[in-house]
């Protein structure tokens, strides 16, 4: 079957061209514009010489190019590898060299390392993205093209003369996308996604939003992370909404945005919602927002009710990782939904939850096991790694590495990951059931919980908090408040303070920071 999912954005086109596709600042793109642009994007990169199936790296803070190189990648039959800014030359030539890269898109803020790692990469083809604002007038660097160079002089003539350029036929089950998994547990892995794969996960998680042409979704998660291209852009292009851009998250610019472009839908992830949770929203108004979505990481029950409260919407939690194209499990609706829990899964995807011998685990808080997912969003597998794939899809199924349980109703509650499980004299701690305590104290603003190795107990229960400003609180004060609510042998021994604990792109705590502080 020839499916591209580029289709998304030609028939958004076609039904909503002089709709904003995307809004930044004062400045709007529309849906006509956006098909145009990658169309001339998409001619170009095959006017280079690359051909169907040859692998393009976008390294783009969240700006309208990044669309334009995402859909016109996908135009040319090409396929896209999201790179996150952040990377340091060694991370990005692995990944470059990972993928067989056959070019890379980025801006000037990228483009020492960007240069360093492509020292590494024979016959790489490098294009920069000017920003304004961010760049200086110094012409482009050497060895690299402008982004703009691609787009040629002119519109692309297509079938019948239209203005953006025919969109090369790809299988539904061709590679769309390349994304590298965070690599919180170990070396990032390149997880291929189809275009029909991300198509399917697009369609069925936004009809869980009622995701309708007339919504405005804010875009602050990165475009290069699973979770951002397929729940927001994906999201929103698949039923011609318009996204307000937000390049580096920021509470009180997320909060300008929201009233600036009457955004109704937010997407974030749990540290995004404590960041807004203090700002002043006095006379703003947000009365569009009207639905809210988390994902990434748990979101603790008080920072959930507490912002619902403040904002007067539902967040609805949910479950995915990059090798399900975003979204497995999902809380469905107002009526479908629990606090603390990810929900059930999505309309197409089946979960098992299963013990250490693989046996099926019945309902109940008591039988914690492994999530296993199978589906029509689950990955083909990891690029050019055939060792790795055969770990992670065993017997058919993905295993997820994380640990759930499943209630009587068939809601799904996440404990921990299996790595982070802490075994301390023989007892099994989750990490999570402990911070969802340590959250609930009014001087926590962000906590972690890890283990540490113990001679005596193989491990012991350490605790990394950072504190709301102007509040204080000791160590012996937040043990003793874990005592009243856990049992003894959950509670931390130790307690230590950071100014801001250490995330990702994407806000998610990097417990292996914190391990690497104990040592």
């Amino acid at each position: 079957m020839s499916f591209n999912l580029a289709v998304m954005l030609r028939e958004s086109a076609l039904a909503f061209p002089d709709r904003d596709c995307v809004r930044i600042g004062d400045h709007s793109v529309t849906y006509a514009q956006i098909d145009e642009r990658s169309g001339r994007v998409a001619a170009g990169l095959l006017a280079s010489g690359l051909r169907r199936g040859d692998k393009v790296a976008v390294q783009l803070p969240n700006i309208p190019a990044f669309l334009e190189a995402y859909f016109g990648i996908l135009k040319a039959g090409l396929v896209m590898v999201p790179l996150n800014p952040q990377l340091k030359h060694a991370e990005i030539a692995h990944q470059l060299a990972d993928s067989q890269s056959r070019a890379a898109v980025t801006f000037s803020m990228c483009v020492p390392e960007m240069t360093a790692a492509a020292k590494e990469i024979e016959d790489l083809a490098l294009y920069t993205v000017a920003l304004p604002g961010f760049d200086v007038d110094s012409g482009t660097p050497e060895g690299y093209r402008p982004f703009e160079s691609l787009l040629g002089d002119g519109p692309v003539p297509g079938p019948g003369g239209s203005r953006s350029g025919d969109i090369v036929a790809t299988m539904a089950d061709d590679t769309a996308v390349i994304i590298y998994t965070s690599g919180t547990t170990g070396r990032p892995k390149g997880a291929e996604l189809t275009h029909f794969q991300l198509f399917m996960n697009c369609t069925t998680s936004s009809a869980l939003f009622g995701i309708e042409p007339d919504d405005i979704s804010l875009a602050v998660l990165p475009f290069f992370h699973i979770y951002g291209l397929s729940s927001v852009i994906n999201c929103a292009v698949r039923h011609g909404g318009t996204m307000s851009l937000v390049p580096r998250f920021d509470a009180q610019s997320v909060v300008d945005a929201m009233e600036r472009h009457e955004v109704s839908v937010f997407v974030g992830v749990p540290t995004m919602y404590q960041a807004l949770m203090q700002v002043d929203t006095t006379g703003r108004d947000l009365s569009r927002l009207r639905v809210a979505s988390s994902g990434g990481a748990a979101m603790p029950e008080a920072l959930m009710r507490a912002f619902e409260e403040k904002f007067g919407i539902l967040i609805l939690e949910g479950y995915g990782l990059s090798e399900t194209a975003s979204a497995a499990v999902m809380n469905q609706g107002a009526n479908e939904r629990k606090p603390l829990s990810i929900g059930k899964p999505i309309w197409g995807v089946e979960m098992r939850i299963v013990a250490a011998d693989g046996r099926d685990l019945p309902p109940g808080t008591e039988n914690v096991g492994e999530i296993l997912l199978r589906g029509h969003n689950v990955m083909k597998g990891y690029y050019r790694d055939p060792e790795g794939t055969a770990a992670a899809l065993r017997d058919g199924w993905l295993h997820t590495g994380d640990l759930a349980y499943q209630d009587e109703d068939g809601f799904v509650f996440i404990v921990d990951r299996i790595k982070d499980l802490i075994i301390r004299g023989g007892y099994n701690v989750y990490p999570r059931e402990v911070e969802e305590v340590l959250y609930t104290h009014p001087a926590v603003a962000e906590a972690a919980v890890v283990g540490r190795a113990d001679e005596r107990l193989g491990e012991e229960v350490v605790a990394v908090v950072a504190l709301r400003p102007g509040a204080e609180a000791d160590a012996e004060a937040l043990i003793a408040y874990c005592r009243e609510n856990l049992a003894g042998y959950k509670c931390p021994r130790e307690v230590r303070f950071l100014p801001e604990l250490p995330k990702n792109a994407t806000g998610k705590l990097l417990k292996r920071e914190l391990r690497g502080l104990l040592d």
